[in-house]
């Protein structure tokens, strides 16, 4: 039998949405975690890891982070990545050069990190008095803060911790150089492939073009690993639109099974991730809209899409106040499943949230 739609959005749910596990096998697992500092009302890392992790609560990455053979750093975004990951990405020349006056202040701030072990950006803006500086969206920042950035994407420093949101830095020990830059880029689209799949043709492109964060000194290479991709990965051709996935796996698989299980998603969610892909299997588009002017708002400031078995029927936006967990619903088609396991399982739903933030209170609709 020919693979249809129905196999490919079964294989993404049920491939994706793994059984349960450790923190630190969840995240070798994705090999990628997008991280949002948005919190509505928890950030999208958290939204993310909750559903793929024991017992998991708001804030555990960050709380465990230190202890964790994980790093902070670009990927196809920012956000967390095993540190094998992180090694097949440095070292990192970045596509703006630095100046040499730009190279001392960071050898300056370098020998400084060194020789306390872990700084606060403020330590460092204390000492070293770097004033103010424009940032990439035109307003203004410490200048020692966008120079601890740059050194952190260059390689040099890397994120020991966070307090209170804000990242700490540490030395980070220099790495030598993957020696075969082909089979390195080969083995970052396979981490795209494996978190993201199945990808049609114009998303597994998209994502390795956004490998431009991950090795802008290889962005040459990217095409000829897009071409390799294609030539290796199995794929079909579903309703005029090729489709690949990781080797040695079928989205016609019996072992790919969706639960009943109702669940709350990030907007980052690797099932959701994929705009294109997600109105190709949905029929209607999901927009992020934190970003978006509140009265050209459609679903709300941070719409979770609301996945129910192998269809996502609609949106919610969930709120906090005075230890109470609120929500409200969207639908696709204007109104909820009349199925009364619909209800259960949102109930159900809503409780595993309050769980996740650690509330007392039971949630309500408004």
């Amino acid at each position: 039998m020919p693979i249809n739609l129905s196999d490919l959005r079964r294989y993404a749910i049920s491939r994706s949405l793994f059984k349960q596990t450790t923190l630190a096998r969840a995240i070798v697992k994705l090999g990628f975690v997008q991280a949002d500092p948005i919190r509505a009302p928890a950030r999208a890392q958290d939204l993310t890891l909750r559903h793929r992790v024991t017992d998991y609560r708001a804030g555990d990455l960050e709380r465990r982070y230190p202890k964790l053979p994980i790093e902070e750093d670009f990927f196809v975004n920012y956000g967390f990545v095993p540190r094998k990951v992180q090694a097949l990405m440095h070292p990192r020349t970045a596509r703006q050069k630095w100046s040499k006056a730009r190279w001392r202040q960071a050898n300056e701030v370098l020998d400084f990190v060194r020789e306390r072990g872990v700084v606060h950006p403020r330590e460092v803006d204390a000492h070293f008095g770097h004033g103010k500086a424009t940032n990439w969206f035109g307003g203004t920042s410490n200048a020692s803060t966008q120079l601890l950035d740059g050194m952190h994407y260059r390689g040099l420093l890397r994120i020991a911790r966070r307090e209170g949101g804000t990242r700490v830095y540490a030395p980070r020990e220099a790495n030598i150089a993957p020696a075969d830059p082909d089979a390195t880029m080969d083995a970052l689209v396979d981490i795209i492939v494996n978190k993201y799949a199945p990808l049609t043709a114009s998303s597994l492109a998209q994502l390795i073009v956004l490998l431009k964060f991950a090795v802008p000194h290889w962005q040459d290479a990217r095409k000829t690993a897009l071409t390799r991709a294609k030539a290796r990965l199995p794929h079909a051709t579903v309703d005029g639109l090729t489709w690949y996935w990781p080797e040695g796996e079928s989205p016609r698989s019996r072992r790919h099974v969706v639960s009943d299980e109702l669940r709350l998603l990030a907007p980052f969610d690797p099932v959701v991730w994929d705009r294109r892909r997600f109105e190709i299997f949905w029929g209607w588009a999901y927009r992020f809209e934190a970003y978006t002017p509140a009265p050209k708002r459609v679903r709300g400031y941070y719409a979770l899409p609301l996945l129910w078995r192998d269809e996502v029927v609609g949106w919610g936006n969930l709120s906090v106040a005075e230890g109470r967990l609120n929500a409200s619903f969207g639908y696709a088609n204007g109104r909820a499943p009349k199925d009364p396991a619909f209800q259960r399982e949102r109930d159900a739903e809503l409780a595993r949230f309050e769980t996740f933030l650690d509330l007392t209170s039971l949630s309500k609709e408004r």
